[in-house]
């Protein structure tokens, strides 16, 4: 599909739109109509993202952001001084990127403040990969990622690790300066977060590698008196904490659309998330009738029955992906589903996720699309350096969070489960959980519920109780959203863009008298890259009227 620039710079309509107040002295001496200003800019803009260090520990206080903010000015001056009429659409959705980058930045030092309401925020130790190309969540520059060593270490690992434990104690006395904010619910639920920092680095002291190397062990011992200091401090100011958390409905939308460049505002999210809970409640009720005179599916009751059922899963997906012509299957495709299969669990142990993927690890397993595309990151990275890595913020979270969603259905009404029709079941069991809990975090951002109160509904709408067995993954969910505005809601709206992106290259393929193939659509939207679905959207069809919804709801 040819894509073709665009006759007005979008630049120039954010411009207008937004009514920045960068002097035009300012914008007249970074003015630049080529695209290789936008990566050297790009270059610059991620230098100055990562704050400075102060006595080996990222600085997040007051003072430091405040001293920072001219340079952030010129850095957006600049900008928005680049002219970008003449330049393909692609170019120009690199562009877009990099501004909502940087009003990620703003939003966060204006309202989010995480450095100053999110005791979670200063989470330093994090044992596992996330399935998305970044830490869920507002997360701080200097973290240990334990999941990144390999044993024996090296001698150059061991340097590395010993100066990433250094950084917790200094950061945990920084936090308990920063850590102004009156956020009740956030306050108390990151407390937690901390406290499973100091069994996580406890256990890791026992490792067999680690228990004999006295320097690594001492650091350790550092870093848990450290974190145990900072719980007992947390514990003591909650009594004080009575304020709410959310960011209310205002800032709710401001954020959607100008940091994850979703085209809905708080009121839209809430009205497609009641229709699809309504959509999957009434799918599943149809489904059981349908199946009624089936035998009901049985879950793995064995360590050997659930290694027999994933691996039966694992190929069963592959290759019906391969087969059916969903998508271009890569060589790194099964081996990077094969490392996260999971394990039995005992049934009285079992959370949602688990539950279903004791019965049919398909539908889950097609959510694991994401593991296709970390690997596609490392393998084939992105032609562009702006597209390369992750983005910041967790603006990829309508690409990312959306696609795995969305082809579990379509996966499903392309015929994955024609051997097995009680496994479609689960998956309007999942679109009903994932819609439920993304109503229950938009009322806590309106503060119209409490995080506890938001649970309730996530754990009500989800059917057949399957939210009520293991409240620590209600807890983990739920406090995520409150922390990362709009990602609780991602999953679904997400899928909704991507949805309209699929009928909108659909329809103009049509126009074109051209056949719709599916596996072009997915290698398609694959080779864009990690970026939110409006910009796929616009690159797929070269209609960027998503992002014009934003422009014109300013």
């Amino acid at each position: 599909m040819k894509y073709v620039a665009l006759t007005i710079s979008i630049s120039f309509l954010f411009m207008s739109c937004l009514q920045e107040k960068e002097e035009i002295s300012s914008q007249t001496e970074y003015t630049s109509t080529k695209y290789e200003a936008l990566v050297s800019l790009f270059t610059k803009w991620r230098s100055f993202e990562n704050p400075p260090q102060v006595n080996g520990v990222p600085d997040y206080s007051r003072s430091g952001f405040e001293k920072r903010q001219p340079q952030f000015n010129t850095l957006k001056a600049e900008l928005l001084a680049i002219d970008t009429t003449s330049w393909f659409v692609s170019q120009q959705v690199d562009w877009v990127i990099v501004w909502a980058e940087m009003n990620g930045y703003d939003f966060n030092y204006r309202v989010l403040r995480p450095w100053e309401r999110d005791p979670a925020f200063y989470k330093s130790v994090w044992s596992y990969k996330s399935d998305v190309p970044a830490h869920e969540g507002p997360t701080h520059h200097g973290t240990t990622e334990l999941w990144t060593y390999s044993y024996p270490l090296s001698e150059s690992e061991r340097t590395r690790l010993i100066q990433d434990l250094k950084v917790i104690p200094g950061l945990n006395k920084q936090a308990m300066k920063n850590l102004t904010g009156n956020a009740k619910d956030l306050w108390i639920a990151g407390i937690r977060d901390i406290k499973e920092q100091s069994m996580v680095l406890k256990k890791f002291k026992e490792k067999e590698e680690l228990k004999a190397d006295k320097e690594i062990v001492a650091v350790i011992n550092q870093a848990i008196t450290s974190t145990d200091n900072f719980v007992l401090w947390l514990k003591e100011q909650s009594s004080f904490k009575t304020g709410p958390s959310g960011i209310g409905k205002e800032n709710y939308t401001w954020y959607l659309q100008n940091v994850h460049l979703v085209p809905l505002t708080w009121e839209d999210e809430v009205m497609i998330l009641k229709r699809e809970l309504a959509r999957a409640w009434t799918s599943l009720k149809l489904e059981e009738h349908k199946n009624r005179d089936l035998p009901a599916l049985e879950d793995a009751n064995s360590p050997e029955a659930y290694q027999k059922l994933a691996d039966a899963a694992a190929n069963s997906l592959i290759s019906f992906l391969n087969e059916q012509e969903i998508v271009t299957v890569k060589p790194y495709f099964e081996p990077a589903l094969r490392e996260h299969l999971g394990e039995y669990v005992p049934r009285e142990k079992r959370n949602f996720f688990v539950i279903g993927e004791h019965y049919d690890p398909r539908p889950l397993y097609s959510h694991f699309y994401h593991w296709f595309e970390l690997a596609r990151m490392e393998f084939e990275p992105h032609k562009s350096e702006i597209r390369r890595g992750p983005l910041l913020y967790n603006i990829f979270d309508s690409r990312n969070e959306g696609t795995a969603t969305a082809v579990e259905e379509i996966f499903m009404e392309a015929g994955l489960y024609n051997d097995s029709p009680r496994a479609r079941e689960i998956v309007y069991i999942m679109i009903a959980q994932r819609a439920a809990r993304g109503l229950g975090s938009l009322y806590a951002h309106a503060n119209e519920m409490t995080m506890e109160e938001a649970g309730g509904l996530h754990s009500e709408y989800t059917p057949r109780g399957w939210m009520k067995t293991e409240k620590e993954l209600l807890i983990f969910e739920q406090h995520l959203y409150l922390r990362q505005p709009g990602y609780g809601t991602s999953y679904i709206t997400g899928k909704y863009l991507l949805e309209n992106a699929m009928a909108a290259y659909a329809k103009l393929l049509e126009q074109e008298e051209k056949p719709f193939i599916l596996k072009d659509f997915f290698d398609t939207l694959n080779s864009i890259g990690n970026i939110p679905i409006s910009l796929g959207h616009w690159e797929m069809t070269g209609s960027n009227e998503n992002l014009e919804l934003i422009i014109e709801s300013k």
